[in-house]
């Protein structure tokens, strides 16, 4: 394994590892302090039971992520000098804000794991909010920094080198916004999906079912309404990338060839040799609406391309494909859980399908992160730098990435562990 590809693969699986502990990090805690706002509304004791038993993942799961972010910026600069070289003077504002939303929500959660009964309810709940707000603060921080690397706005680069810089019109560049929206929507969905599957398969279980049937219904309301608007945000995305990233929607849309009229392709396997797509549903038009909100638009393909400057297409196209059909699944699920929340019954099968649909979230985040990342190379910023020649020059990265390997499934481990127990030693107090 070279040092280019040992880098690529640490930081791939560090990023994949990090982004679901992130994802929970930003939702959890508004799960949490919804119920402990129903709780102090209504004085119902299951939800505070609730709050408490969410209170303890938060902070579990604050632990686990605080450690595998600190990891990563250590990677930023050892594994990639020269993106940090120039990189650093321009997105170190995001940076910067991002550990100041961080040290703020470790305040926070601290004062709402021990504030209980030295502070005012409200009060005590207050800071609940602010764990959330900061949480939320945060990942926005850290995908605008990600989105500059996609849109680079905010300096001139002149003669390999980046000057007059503006780190303000840095961060705020063209592809915060889509970024930013898709990527918290996709974290609210996970989230309240996978809170809400498993609550659902303890209530199918027969475990602590009043509590369970409650949690699933409140993560339910967060997921299913972030699994309704979505799509919208995807499309408005699309639109962005479609202007911003021409090269990355040709490929993950497998779009070979520039023209007007051009079809959406459902499922299919591009061909790279031949340039055409295989075994997919073509619909008329529709990558042109997609792209342009006109189905005569012109989109451009990759012809337009050298072909070093393709992106690796199968991956990105499969991972894309994968993404939009997990999004449409969990869309329908969103529906159905309106409908049976409106007639106040839940079927057992749907009940069983929530379950089994608990980590789909988390696997469209991991697809869509791929479709961000690797649908932008051979670019480590975009049309301006080569990620080939930001790599360490120091030998040996292959053992760096064997190490982060272990690092993480080690965190992976101990994280499981703890939250079933917490979950279990939960169940076994509300049941007794």
């Amino acid at each position: 394994m070279d040092n280019l590809t040992a880098a690529r693969a640490t930081m791939a699986f560090s990023l994949g590892f990090h982004i679901i502990f992130a994802a929970i990090g930003m939702t959890m805690p508004f799960l949490m302090s919804a119920a402990h706002y129903i709780y102090l509304k209504k004085g119902e004791r299951v939800y505070l039971e609730l709050t408490k038993m969410w209170m303890k993942g938060v902070a579990i799961l604050f632990a686990v992520g605080a450690v595998s972010g600190t990891v990563l910026s250590f990677e930023l600069g050892l594994l990639w000098p020269g993106f940090m070289q120039h990189a650093g003077p321009i997105i170190g504002m995001p940076f910067s804000w991002e550990g100041t939303a961080f040290f703020v929500e470790a305040v926070a959660i601290g004062l709402f794991l021990y504030g209980w009964d030295r502070m005012k309810p409200w009060v005590h709940w207050g800071t609940g909010v602010v764990v959330g707000i900061s949480g939320f603060a945060s990942g926005i921080f850290v995908v605008a920094a990600n989105s500059w690397m996609n849109s680079p706005q905010g300096f001139d680069w002149v003669n390999g080198e980046a000057l007059n810089i503006d780190p303000v019109a840095a961060m705020f560049n063209d592809a915060w916004a889509h970024q930013s929206l898709h990527m918290q929507l996709a974290a609210i969905q996970a989230v309240g999906f996978a809170v809400g599957g498993v609550h659902a398969f303890l209530y199918l279980r027969g475990r602590a079912r009043d509590l369970n049937l409650k949690a699933m219904k409140l993560a339910m309301i967060f997921g299913a309404v972030a699994a309704l608007l979505q799509p919208m945000s995807g499309h408005f995305a699309a639109e962005q990338v479609a202007t911003l990233q021409p090269a990355k929607l040709a490929a993950l849309e497998g779009h070979f060839k520039t023209q007007t009229w051009a079809p959406l392709t459902i499922g299919g396997i591009p061909d790279v040799d031949t340039q055409t797509m295989k075994w997919g549903l073509e619909l008329p038009g529709m990558l042109s609406v997609l792209a342009h909100m006109d189905p005569a638009a012109e989109v451009i393909g990759l012809d337009q391309y050298p072909r070093e400057d393709w992106p690796p297409v199968l991956i990105v196209h499969l991972a894309f494909q994968l993404m939009v059909a997990i999004g449409m699944l969990m869309a329908l699920l969103a529906v159905l859980f309106f409908w049976f929340y409106k007639k106040k019954n839940f079927p057992r099968w749907f009940l069983w399908a929530l379950a089994a649909a608990t980590p789909l979230g988390f696997i469209a985040i991991e697809a869509g992160w791929i479709v961000t990342e690797v649908g932008r190379q051979p670019w480590i910023i975009y049309e301006i730098f080569r990620t080939k020649d930001a790599v360490t020059p120091m030998p040996g990265m292959v053992y760096h990435f064997y190490l982060f390997l272990v690092l993480y499934l080690s965190l992976a481990a101990v994280s499981i562990w703890l939250f079933a127990r917490q979950i279990r030693i939960t169940q076994s107090k509300i049941e007794s």
